[in-house]
């Protein structure tokens, strides 16, 4: 299997960890050899609810039994999309209403920008350096780190960045602004939280002149740092919400919501001005409407907090220079990259899965399963201690 991985399966680094893999069931990975792996990063973020979580696996059985694929985006009423579209919708404040189902984060995040080209008619996107939004070529464009975009230039036009809480910088957004598009957390940077009132400046300045603020929740939302979404900590609302990950607990989605009249400029002049085969597929809309459910009648989101504490307790250590995040979405700040590689490959090999993060290399991934359990904490925080102890011998 591993010989047909690497010569038939398309590879994203010279080096992949290529754990081959049987099952997954609650915080834990089990390979084919029969060893648990205990997952402190939830597919990045992603298996919300664990691995296989009964009430989603029931869920798309139920869907799938039911119908799967019938038509593309937008034509059909189909119950799971219309259910979940509703649901989410009462979870949210106004405007924040009506939403766009897709495949993944980097298309929610294609759609935005798009949808704030058609609502301003201006052209403008301002982004923040260090920023992830994606990999297809808009989301791409939104980056600052030239070593990534350079291989496939040209990108899209007119993009500007600005410095992520730095306030000094707000002057940059003008009145040929279509959107500033902001992580609400910086994942990728090292998971830099907004502030002094560095979102509320940006949502002043952008009603300002005109433009939109698009939040990119596509980590940091259902509930992994103590709220739905992450905005809500900081008492404002965006114009366009773009969500993913952690939608579907593992299965492949993504989203973006806006008010009713915005969104309504999609469908006409042109129309299908924003199309999808396999957006809102009920087997994975089935999928999100169950996480959605779970996540909001349970303690899960509230509970995030107290697990961050106890993380932030058991991992003292002189090599952890600081762990930065809130709630269950946390790195841990290494002295060096040198140090936080050798803690993820070493903890690999005692069947503990953390990861990197994509810019910030002195750091190490935390974010594991929003159903992981103190014990489960306790356990992969000892691996991690026994490995830095053996790291000063």
């Amino acid at each position: 299997m591993k010989k047909d991985f690497f010569q038939y399966q398309a590879q994203t680094t010279p080096h992949p960890l290529s754990l081959e893999i049987s099952r997954a069931e609650g915080s834990y990975i089990y390979d084919t050899d029969g060893n648990a792996h205990l997952d402190f990063v939830a597919g990045v973020s992603a298996c919300s609810l664990g691995h296989c979580h009964p009430a989603v696996v029931r869920a798309v059985e139920e869907q799938a039994r039911t119908y799967m694929h019938v038509m593309v985006y937008g034509e059909y009423i189909q119950a799971p999309a219309v259910e979940y579209s509703r649901e989410l919708a009462s979870r949210l404040p106004s405007p924040l209403e009506t939403t766009y189902l897709v495949n993944s984060g980097t298309e929610a995040i294609e759609g935005a920008l798009k949808l704030a080209r058609r609502v301003t008619g201006r052209s403008g996107i301002i982004a923040a350096r260090n920023a992830y939004h994606g990999n297809t070529m808009g989301s791409l464009s939104l980056m600052d780190y030239e070593e990534r975009k350079a291989p496939f230039r040209p990108l899209l036009p007119d993009i500007r960045h600005i410095e992520f809480n730095r306030k000094e910088d707000l002057d940059r957004i003008t009145s040929g602004t279509a959107a500033v598009i902001l992580e609400t957390i910086q994942g990728g940077a090292g998971f830099i939280q907004p502030e002094n009132g560095y979102l509320k400046a940006v949502r002043d300045r952008c009603e300002a002149v005109g433009a939109l603020l698009i939040l990119d929740e596509i980590q940091p939302g259902f509930g992994r740092t103590g709220a739905l979404f992450a905005f809500e900590h900081y008492g404002i609302v965006p114009d366009i919400l773009v969500m993913g990950k952690g939608m579907a607990s593992g299965l492949p989605i993504g989203a973006f919501t806006a008010s009713r009249e915005m969104m309504a400029t999609l469908s006409d002049k042109p129309m299908l001005g924003h199309i999808t085969t396999f957006g809102g597929n009920p087997v994975i809309a089935a999928a999100a409407l169950a996480t959605l459910r779970e996540l909001t009648s349970s303690h899960l989101i509230p509970d995030t907090l107290e697990k961050e504490a106890q993380f932030r307790k058991r991992l003292e250590h002189p090599m952890i220079e600081e762990i930065r995040g809130r709630g269950l979405m946390l790195c841990l700040m290494m002295k060096s990259s040198q140090i936080a590689n050798d803690l993820v490959l070493s903890c690999a090999r005692k069947g503990l899965v953390l990861f990197w993060l994509l810019f910030e290399k002195n750091a190490v991934r935390i974010t594991p399963p929003l159903t992981i359990s103190e014990a489960e904490i306790d356990e992969g925080c000892a691996i991690i201690l026994e490995v830095l102890e053996g790291m000063t011998e």
